[in-house]
């Protein structure tokens, strides 16, 4: 079975020693307060940065795999949808492959409505646009692990519920995803949530129970009212900062 198996990662002053295992077939939100530590994880479990810590996936270390070995082992797609290359969106896609796979390109092409846009340089591009082409690229070279931070930020909602329609496919094909979120309303079309704050793993559980626990509430400060979110109030007026 494919597996994640995460030891010791830290980036120093933004991520505290981590531990972390996925099973393959494991769709996980990664939620948090912003600069809680969900994009250090991320970056930490794509060795970049210089990140400390061991990761393996099925036990290949990801530190010595060839880069074209790494590109079928994961790939990550950054919270920036900023690229200033003049290129075409069908090149940029090309770049998440170790060889030249045509229809592998045009699969992807066809997989996020790209076809009017593939042969426009992608900085001509709006951003919900490059979006769709950043995780083209992301997902083109099949990798077992997927790692996208935001990547339902800047799309509209056919696009929102699109691409989680494409992560849920990815895992039931197998691959692990994980995902950065803000938007808690999508949370229950995850398997498993992690909840990040002061650069820990706070909270690893089901979204329902998750959300549903006192730590949430008191991490994110807010508290669910009559179906909607409300800001939570402190007991003690005098506590606030």
């Amino acid at each position: 079975m494919t597996l994640l198996s995460a030891r010791d990662l830290a980036i120093h002053n933004r991520l505290h020693p981590t531990a972390l295992d996925v099973q393959a077939g494991e769709l996980v939100a990664l939620i948090g307060p912003n600069g809680g530590g969900k994009t250090s994880l991320l970056r930490a479990l794509a060795r970049i940065e210089g990140a400390s810590g061991v990761v393996a996936v099925d036990g290949e270390d990801i530190d010595e795999a060839p880069m074209a070995r790494r590109r079928q082992l994961l790939s990550f797609l950054p919270a920036s949808r900023d690229v200033t290359w003049p290129i075409s969106a069908r090149d940029v896609i090309r770049l998440g492959l170790d060889r030249d796979d045509e229809k592998r390109i045009e699969e992807m092409v066809s997989l996020f409505e790209l076809g009017r846009l593939a042969d426009r340089p992608v900085n001509q591009l709006s951003t919900g646009e490059r979006a769709r082409v950043l995780a083209a690229r992301a997902l083109v070279g099949n990798p077992k692990l997927l790692l996208l931070d935001e990547p339902l930020s800047n799309l509209d909602p056919y696009w929102v519920l699109h691409f989680l329609e494409i992560f849920e496919a990815a895992a039931e094909a197998g691959h692990m995803v994980l995902a950065a979120l803000h938007d808690l309303s999508q949370l229950d079309r995850f398997s498993r949530a992690l909840l990040i704050a002061d650069g820990r793993i706070q909270m690893d559980e089901t979204p329902a129970k998750l959300v549903a626990s006192e730590r949430f509430e008191e991490i994110f400060r807010i508290s669910s009212a009559n179906g909607r979110w409300a800001i939570r109030k402190p007991a003690d007026p005098r506590s606030l900062p």
